[in-house]
């Protein structure tokens, strides 16, 4: 696993009115600060990516759907210098993971319909100086293909 990236297995809670599921909570031992909340929808097959924070530990979990979080560490004094991890969170696979400053990543909704993520960033966004650092999805140095993996 990449240097800094931490998951939490998320627990679902059932009874016959519907379900809960908590996500973060500040006595959680990946809890670091909270900056906001925010929701964002990806349609089937839609890539997300590259993008990176200074500043910014990211939480993600899924509410619907399915995706594929991949983390890229591009960090020159990381002792997981070029490692990448990916991550299959979602209906079936209820996972919060925390991905730290300097690590690149994006998400690919897999699921037939709809994905909604949840990020609880540890910073407020600001639009006058984002904390956000973007590469082009597909062309980069990044190891990664976004394709399907068939067998």
């Amino acid at each position: 696993m990449i240097d800094g990236i931490q998951t939490k297995q998320l627990k679902v809670f059932s009874d016959e009115r519907g379900r809960l599921m908590e996500m973060l909570r500040h006595d959680d031992d990946v809890f670091v600060k909270f900056g906001q909340t925010y929701m964002t929808v990806a349609y089937p097959g839609v890539v997300k990516a590259w993008h990176y924070h200074k500043k910014q530990y990211d939480n993600f979990a899924v509410v619907r759907g399915m995706i594929k979080l991949v983390a890229y560490d591009s960090r020159e004094d990381s002792p997981t210098l070029g490692e990448v991890n990916e991550f299959f969170i979602g209906d079936h696979n209820p996972l919060l993971v925390q991905i730290p400053p300097f690590v690149m990543h994006g998400l690919k909704c897999i699921s037939e319909e709809s994905c909604i993520v949840i990020n609880a960033p540890t910073e407020v966004y600001d639009p006058a100086s984002p904390d956000e650092f973007r590469v082009d999805p597909h062309d980069n140095d990044i190891p990664y293909d976004w394709a399907r993996k068939d067998a």
